[in-house]
């Protein structure tokens, strides 16, 4: 087994749909222009309210990729 080295990144991802979304969303945005990413933590979760329904997801995320040798 290989020692690995990780970089962090945060990312937000929104969604009008779900949290779930919202953290696809920001995953799939970000793998087209960092490769290896292996994991990420929800680290803040908010929306917006729009005459007492919510409108919007947003899920700020920490993203973690190997780093290549």
């Amino acid at each position: 087994m290989t020692n690995h080295v990780y970089r962090l990144t945060e990312v937000v991802g929104s969604s009008p749909t779900s949290i779930d979304d919202a953290i696809r969303t920001a995953i799939a945005k970000a793998s087209q222009t960092v490769r290896n990413i292996e994991w990420f933590e929800s680290q803040e979760v908010r929306g917006q309210v729009v005459d007492g329904e919510v409108a919007h997801f947003q899920v700020r995320l920490k993203i973690g990729f190997r780093v290549e040798d």
